[in-house]
């Protein structure tokens, strides 16, 4: 893995690690006070917008997920998908950018 590359993968692996920790604890916190998901995502329009552009981004994301790991190779990318489901895209688009880092610089190093 080229330094370049390394670093992008840790840059990327720290935002995932920075996601999967902000939905743990926020997602606790709501689920601890009872709070109504659907009132908070869909009560104002402003709720709205926020909803629909992170609705977007997300369909955007898994498109992408799956276009690029058919094209370079990545194996059961399904599992981030999934995975994003009982966690949060914030956690798992980020750890898919990663691990498609390293297997990009798998597949540039010559095999012994």
């Amino acid at each position: 893995m080229n330094k370049e590359s390394n670093i992008r993968f840790w840059i990327f692996l720290v935002l995932a690690g920075i996601g999967l920790v902000t939905a743990m604890v926020f997602n606790g916190i709501a689920v601890m006070s009872g709070q109504d998901y659907a009132a908070a995502w869909f009560g104002t329009a402003v709720d709205w917008v926020l909803s629909a552009d992170l609705s977007v981004v997300a369909l955007a994301s898994v498109v992408f997920m799956l276009a690029e790991a058919r094209r370079i190779g990545m194996k059961r990318v399904w599992l981030y998908i999934a995975l994003s489901g009982v966690t949060a895209m914030a956690f798992t688009f980020p750890l898919f950018l990663a691990m498609r880092e390293r297997h990009l610089a798998g597949a540039a190093t010559p095999q012994k």
